[in-house]
C-alpha cells in the first residue's frame, strides 16, 4: 500500500496557510470599503437634510412677509367675519283695466278699489294704478348666527313706493326631535300660499280670498312652534301667537295676545310621478275698534268701526304631477283652498259723528270664499295657468238695521253680492333666475261692473335665494 510522503503533506499545509491568508485580507479590504461607503452616505444624507432645513426656513419667512403685506393692504379682519346670503328680487309690470282701479263699489271715486260685501273690504284687487308700476321688490339678508340659530331680514318697495321690513326673525337650529322655534316678524303658516312671498306666486296678485279675508296677507310679531313627525308620511303641526299685523286684526293699545292660529299638514308621494299635501288651519283674534271707510245713503263719507271675535278656517290642498320625477322638463300642479270666516261684536256706525250721529249694536257675519288654479308647464321653461275664484254673499245680522236706526243703504259697502274672476297666464323663464309673465283676467267684483285686466310682468333674482317650500 502506498503513503504519501512526509514533503507532500508539509507542501498542502504551506498552501493550505496562503489562502487562508489571502480570504482574510480581503474580507478586511471589504469591511473598510463599506465603512468608507456608510461614511460617505451619512454625510450627503446630512448635507441634504441641512439643505431642506434651509429651503423650508426660507419659504417660511416668504409666506409670512407674503401674509403681512396682504393683511397690510386690507381692513381688519372682523369686515370679512359675517358672510350673509344676500338676494335682490325686482319686479315691475304694465296694467290694463277696463274700469278704474281707485273707484270703489260705493261708486266713490279716489278710493281704494275693495271687494263688495266684505267688512271691511280688505286689500286692493289691483297693483297700485294703470300703466306701468313698480312690482313689489324684495331684499333679503340671510345667515346662520352660531349653531343655534339662523337670522333672516327682508325690507320690501310696495308698488307705492313703500318701504317695509316684511320679515325679521330669528329661528331655531338643531333643537332636535323635529322642534323648531321662530321669533321676530314673519308670514303666518296657515293655509298654503300664505307664507308665500309675492314673486314666488303664480299669478301676478293673490286670489280673491287672499284679498278679501287677509288683506292680502297674514302675518305676525310674534312666536311660530313647529313640530315634524319622525314618520315617512309628511305629518306638520304648529301654532303661533303675538300680534297679527294684518287684517283681519287691528292696532291694539294693550298687553297680552290679541291673536293665535294653529295649522296641521299632512303629505306624501304616490309613486315617484305624483306628491300632494292637505291642511287645516285656524286663525282667531280679537279686533278692536277696526275702522273702515263708507258712505251713507246720502254719499255722505262716514267711518264705521268693528269690536268683537274674528274666526277664520282655512283648507289647503295641492297635488303635483311630473313625468317619472323630473319637474324641471314638464308637469302639472292643482292647488286649491277654501276660506270660512266668523265675526261677531258690535258695529259701531259713523264714528265721527258727522253725518246721522254715532250709532252702536250688535253685528254678525258668516262668509265663505274658495279658489282653484292649474299650473302646466308643457315644456322647459314655459308655463300656461288658469285659476278661478269666487266669494260667497255674506250671512249678516246686523243689530242698527233690524231695529230700524239705519236703512240697508246707509251700509253699501255689505250689500249681498257674490264677486267672481277668472284668471289665465302664460310665462317664460330664460334662467332659474328670470321670469317674464303675460296675464289676462276678468273680473267680477263689482255690482254691474266686469272689469278686463291685462298683465305684462317681470320678476328678476340676484344673488343667493333660498329655494321655494313645496
Amino acid at each position: 500500500m502506498n503513503r504519501p510522503s512526509i514533503s507532500m503533506l508539509a507542501a498542502c499545509g504551506v498552501l493550505a496557510s496562503f489562502s487562508a491568508a489571502a480570504a482574510d485580507a480581503e474580507l478586511q479590504a471589504l469591511r473598510e470599503e463599506v465603512a468608507q461607503m456608510r461614511k460617505s452616505y451619512e454625510q450627503r444624507i446630512h448635507a441634504l437634510e441641512q439643505r431642506l432645513a434651509d429651503t423650508a426656513r426660507q419659504a417660511e419667512s416668504a409666506a409670512g412677509q407674503a401674509q403681512a403685506a396682504q393683511a397690510a393692504s386690507r381692513p381688519p379682519a372682523v369686515a370679512n367675519a359675517f358672510n350673509p346670503e344676500v338676494s335682490l328680487i325686482l319686479s315691475g309690470m304694465y296694467n290694463n283695466t277696463s274700469q278704474d282701479p281707485r273707484q270703489d263699489p260705493t261708486g266713490a271715486a279716489g278710493r281704494e278699489r275693495r271687494i263688495q260685501g266684505l267688512l271691511p273690504a280688505g286689500g286692493e284687487l289691483n297693483p297700485e294704478a294703470r300703466a306701468w308700476n313698480l312690482g313689489e321688490s324684495e331684499l333679503a339678508i340671510s345667515a346662520n348666527i352660531d349653531p343655534h340659530f339662523r337670522g333672516t331680514f327682508l325690507a320690501t318697495i310696495s308698488p307705492a313706493n313703500e318701504i317695509g321690513v316684511e320679515e325679521a326673525h330669528i329661528q331655531t337650529l338643531g333643537l332636535g326631535n323635529g322642534l323648531g322655534i321662530k321669533a321676530g316678524r314673519f308670514f303666518s303658516s296657515i293655509g298654503y300660499a300664505n307664507e308665500q312671498h309675492p314673486h314666488a306666486w303664480d299669478f301676478s296678485d293673490a286670489a280673491l280670498p287672499y284679498q278679501a279675508f287677509f288683506g292680502p296677507q297674514l302675518s305676525y310679531d310674534g312666536v311660530q312652534l313647529k313640530w315634524l313627525a319622525p314618520t315617512d308620511l309628511f305629518v306638520e303641526l304648529g301654532a303661533e301667537f303675538g300680534r297679527a299685523r294684518s287684517f283681519p286684526a287691528s292696532e291694539s293699545n294693550k298687553n297680552g295676545l290679541m291673536s293665535g292660529s294653529v295649522f296641521a299638514h299632512v303629505g306624501g308621494d304616490v309613486g315617484v310621478a305624483h306628491s300632494w299635501r292637505a291642511g287645516a288651519s285656524l286663525f282667531a283674534s280679537k279686533p278692536r275698534e277696526r275702522t273702515y271707510e263708507d258712505v251713507d245713503s246720502s254719499n255722505t263719507s262716514v267711518t264705521n268701526s268693528f269690536s268683537g271675535t274674528s274666526n277664520t278656517t282655512v283648507l289647503d290642498f295641492l297635488w303635483k304631477w311630473s313625468p317619472e320625477g323630473n319637474a324641471r322638463d314638464a308637469g302639472f300642479k292643482f292647488q286649491s283652498e277654501w276660506f270660512r270666516r266668523r265675526e261677531a261684536g258690535e258695529l259701531t256706525y259713523d264714528t265721527t259723528a258727522a253725518s246721522l250721529g254715532t250709532a252702536t249694536d250688535s253685528f254678525r257675519s258668516a262668509q265663505t270664499g274658495f279658489y282653484a288654479q292649474g299650473i302646466w308647464q308643457f315644456m322647459p321653461r314655459w308655463r300656461a295657468g288658469y285659476r278661478y275664484d269666487q266669494l260667497s254673499a255674506a250671512t249678516l245680522a246686523i243689530g242698527l238695521v233690524d231695529n230700524a236706526t239705519l236703512a240697508a243703504a246707509d251700509l253699501p259697502i255689505l250689500q249681498s253680492f257674490k264677486p267672481k274672476r277668472h284668471t289665465a297666464m302664460l310665462d317664460f323663464s330664460p334662467s332659474e333666475f328670470s321670469r317674464v309673465r303675460f296675464q289676462v283676467a276678468r273680473d267680477q267684483t263689482r255690482p254691474g261692473l266686469a272689469d278686463n285686466q291685462v298683465w305684462l310682468h317681470y320678476i328678476m333674482s340676484l344673488g343667493a335665494h333660498g329655494a321655494h317650500k313645496f
